[in-house]
């Protein structure tokens, strides 16, 4: 408390305390509220008022700054007299628990190695010092020398150059596992090939679904097997997470096995990461000695194999499938225009398939296995006898865009779903497809190593001969992402680019028929957002492939979240963790004979395992 007495030429300060000084008035060129807003600011700053009475006008002004600077650095918590200044101290934010989880192992990476040419040089550096009395002999041999050397570094130049275009081309010859993997040592090759024959065991084909399961009159018994579902997939937690992939995740798929949780991811430059998410992980310390806390390392196992080459964005796993006969070998597809058959039980990686330069966007096979089609870039489907060599196939323009996606009914494999560009869902008769090229309804033979422009579809689609292979399409208000078919081939599930899942309940009765079916319209039409721009990967509604539970299908949410939603549009569970989750999910898939399973990966690489919290 201060008492303020004006006398002639000052102003006469007393404190409660006893404390006296005298401070001079301002000039009349001095601006009076800031001079006493600096004498008061001072005075809180506890300045002693002996030391404020010596200061001149400028002293005064700056003292005043400091201590409006060292308010400002209280407030950011850089000092520890913000109570004395009485400014609120800030609160500091809240600490997450949402940590990136420290990989078990440092894994060099395999990149593009691209050979360097020869350093060029200075000529005048290389110059060498003539003798003006050599001899010609002497000459000659110098020059012969020189002509020698110049020429040896042209080959190695050249040299140099063919082995840097070598590797940026694709690999085409059959890779095993050591080849497949980077600096491997022998107990990481080991450990695959244990888990490899752990799955080859038995035989485990695609199981199928029956078309009139889960079809019920009543609504009543649909909302019950909702209510029994939810009840189930409610209760997921994440119970293992790990760095599977070097880099962004775009597709996955999981094994049927079911004493184990074995998933497979394919990242933007041509890893195929193998997850065994519940096997027992090695102890393994950082740099520094320190082991990792149980929250913050991986769980389980998990080996990376390069897969496709060069290890770069061309090479990016578009889609993997297993193989619907035994689940005994893995196919992969690429941006690189290839197909790759990796085999658990040789352990060996083969080209089954290639294209000229068009991107390969996904691929299908049926149950039955030994075909397969696939979807690519140019807007085309080709059809590919496993039996057979990969000369014989048949090209499809089926669109004047590309086609994200081919899905094959499961229980009618003869219709194919394709989502593409053009903002068109269609469904296709491939019996009618293959008679393109004389082959008939009767019995002839199928022409093999064809290609069928995008005009020549179009026009057989709408001659008389071709009644019936365009079986219904739909528009959408943007392009299509994705279309697949459920276990049952009844239900269909899309994502488009105009945020709305879409889906339909076909009639299978029509099936049998050889016309277009007479309506194609879908009968839920739900919101969500699917705007993942240029980071992530674009999100699919991928159904579950288990055929003996109510059919529902598992999408990404841009909301860190993972939606499993039924086959008639119910949300049966929205799945997160703010506290471990902080990324967006974007690739899902989930068991083929467990209910209460699921997997998701991110565009870091990171991957989730969903599962009851006391597996």
């Amino acid at each position: 408390m201060y008492t303020l007495i004006t006398e002639k030429n000052h102003i006469q300060v007393r404190s409660v305390r006893g404390r006296n000084c005298k401070v001079p008035l301002p000039g009349p060129s001095v601006n009076c509220s800031r001079y006493w807003s600096h004498l008061i600011l001072l005075s809180l700053c506890q300045v002693p008022l002996h030391i404020m009475s010596e200061l001149s006008e400028y002293e005064l002004e700056r003292e005043a700054n400091i201590a409006r600077n060292r308010a400002l650095l209280e407030q950011l918590g850089l000092d520890d007299t913000a109570g004395q200044l009485g400014v609120p101290k800030a609160k500091a934010p809240a600490k997450t628990k949402a940590k990136p989880i420290q990989p078990a192992k440092r894994v060099k990476r395999e990149r593009e190695v691209e050979a360097q040419a020869p350093r060029r040089q200075s000529s005048r550096l290389k110059k060498e010092v003539v003798d003006l009395n050599e001899s010609p002999s002497k000459k000659r041999k110098r020059e012969a020398e020189q002509e020698e050397r110049r020429r040896k570094e042209e080959d190695e130049r050249l040299e140099a150059e063919e082995k840097a275009r070598v590797a940026k081309r694709p690999r085409h010859e059959d890779l095993d596992l050591d080849t497949l993997t980077d600096d491997p040592t022998p107990d990481e090759v080991t450990s695959l090939r244990s888990c490899f024959q752990s799955v080859t065991q038995i035989s485990q084909p695609k199981r199928v679904g029956d078309r009139d399961a889960f079809v019920y009159d009543a609504d009543k018994k649909d909302a019950a097997a909702v209510k029994d579902l939810r009840d189930k997939l409610q209760k997921l937690k994440v119970v293992a997470r790990a760095k599977v992939t070097q880099d962004r995740v775009y597709s996955a798929a999981y094994h049927p096995e079911v004493s184990k949780d074995l998933i497979f991811f394919g990242d933007k430059h041509g890893q195929l990461g193998i997850w065994d998410a519940r096997a027992t992980p090695d102890e393994v310390a950082d740099e520094d000695g320190d082991v990792a806390a149980a929250d913050d390392k991986e769980g389980g196992k998990y080996w990376r194999l390069q897969q496709h080459w060069p290890a770069t964005s061309k090479s990016s796993i578009s889609s993997i499938k297993l193989d619907p006969i035994d689940s005994h070998s893995v196919f992969t597809t690429s941006y690189d225009c290839t197909i790759r058959r990796l085999s658990f039980v040789s352990g060996i990686s083969q080209e089954i398939f290639s294209s000229d330069e068009t991107l390969i966007t996904s691929v299908d096979l049926p149950p039955g296995g030994n075909e397969m089609w696939i979807s690519d870039a140019a807007g085309g489907l080709t059809h590919l006898d496993l039996r057979q060599d990969k000369s014989k196939a048949r090209w499809y323009g089926l669109s004047d865009q590309k086609i994200g996606s081919v899905s094959i009914n499961p229980t009618t494999p003869q219709f194919l779903l394709t989502a593409s560009n053009n903002r068109q869902l269609k469904i296709w008769d491939s019996r009618k497809l293959a008679t393109l090229g004389g082959a008939s309804d009767a019995g002839e033979a199928v022409l093999t190593g064809a290609e069928f422009g995008f005009d020549t579809v179009q026009e057989f689609v709408e001659s008389k001969k071709g009644a019936g292979c365009l079986r219904s399409e739909f528009a959408h208000g943007k392009s299509v992402s994705s279309a697949y078919w459920d276990p049952r081939g009844r239900s269909i599930v899309s994502t488009s680019y105009d945020d709305t899942l879409r889906l339909w309940d076909l009639d299978v009765s029509k099936y049998t028929s050889s016309s277009a079916f007479p309506s194609f319209t879908p009968f839920s039409r739900m919101k969500h957002n699917c705007q993942t721009g240029k980071w992530l990967t674009i999100l699919r509604a991928v159904w579950t492939p288990n055929p003996d539970i109510y059919p529902h299908f598992t999408i990404a949410n841009m909301d860190h979240s993972l939606d499993i939603v039924s086959c008639k549009g119910d949300l049966i569970a929205r799945l997160s963790d703010r506290q471990r989750i902080t990324a967006v999910q974007a690739v899902t898939c989930s068991h083929p004979g467990i209910v209460e399973r699921a997997a998701t990966g991110n565009a870091s690489g990171r991957c989730v395992l969903w599962a009851p919290a006391d597996l």
